[in-house]
């Protein structure tokens, strides 16, 4: 066992690996200089032991950092999700929802409650505190930005549409601050899958009501996200910002769309867009939800 080339694969992920160990490396000296089967023996435990005390209360407190922002971010669509199918405030919008409307839109309610539980749940077994809040933390109107959501169902599922494709983008941008710990990296990804399910079903939604009321199907929205102002409403356009990307992994998916031949102009660069979610970093999303806050 070559303790040096393990060392030197570890930088290639972790940069920052020489840092984390320099008060240790009397240890590491220590254990390279045995020259028996009791090192090798030894070699397991010892590393173990110097990998726990390098990441370990690193990788806790920044676990729990990003679990509560993501918490904050379910107990903002649970709280939403309550208050517009059960709050006497959201009457005279819950009337213009049909029973498959509701029936769906209950389900994702369920999703997200049990989204808030299971990550107090995580954080208090990692030894944090859960973040918390009440119905009465919450402004859906966004400051006065949607005045007509406790009314309107079309401005009620517009938000929710919104939330649900914000909450997909911040899941991804946190992906890598989970990775060390694959329990909770995979709890998440199961997360952002459903939230993408929600995403979608709502978008078909309300695809199939502006058909119902008239509206040409190129105009109307679509299942999936298409470039950086895709619903059309400009107070959202935060949360779509960076999705007109179509560079991926240094490749210019339309230019290679239009180098085969299969499809071309504006359409190559919309389809680009449309095959590719973007991530949305923290203090983005932060600033996205913060107006649904009371201050």
């Amino acid at each position: 066992m070559d303790l040096l080339n393990i060392i030197e694969e570890i930088e290639k992920v972790d940069p920052e690996f020489q840092d984390k160990i320099s008060p240790r490396r009397a240890a590491i000296k220590n254990i390279t200089s045995f020259g028996s089967k009791v090192a090798v023996a030894a070699m397991p435990f010892a590393l173990g032991s110097l990998f726990k005390k390098a990441y370990a209360q690193q990788s806790s407190s920044s676990i729990v950092g990003v679990l509560n922002y993501a918490l904050q971010l379910e107990f903002l669509e649970a709280n939403f999700y309550n208050a517009g199918l059960t709050s006497a405030s959201f009457a005279a919008m819950k009337t213009t929802l049909t029973a498959t409307e509701l029936a769906g839109l209950t389900l994702i309610q369920t999703d997200e409650n049990n989204h808030v539980k299971f990550l107090q749940t995580v954080i208090t077994s990692l030894g944090g505190t859960p973040v918390s809040f009440t119905p009465a933390n919450f402004d859906f109107t966004a400051q006065g930005t949607f005045p007509s959501v406790y009314t309107s169902s079309d401005t009620w599922l517009a938000v929710a549409e919104t939330f649900e494709d914000t909450g997909v983008r911040a899941y991804k941008g946190q992906a890598t601050n989970l990775i060390r710990n694959k329990t909770v990296l995979t709890a998440a990804l199961d997360i952002h899958s459903v939230e993408a399910r929600h995403a979608s079903h709502l978008r078909m939604l309300r695809r199939a009501r502006m058909l119902t009321a008239g509206m040409s199907s190129t105009a109307a929205i679509r299942p999936w996200i298409t470039g950086a102002n895709d619903t059309g409403i400009a107070a959202v356009n935060a949360s779509y910002a960076g999705e007109d990307n179509v560079m991926q992994g240094g490749v210019n998916v339309a230019t290679g769309l239009s180098a085969y031949n299969t499809i071309a102009g504006a359409n190559a660069t919309t389809s680009a867009t449309q095959a590719f979610d973007e991530p949305l970093d923290m203090q983005t999303v932060v600033g996205i939800v913060t107006p649904f806050f009371k201050k």
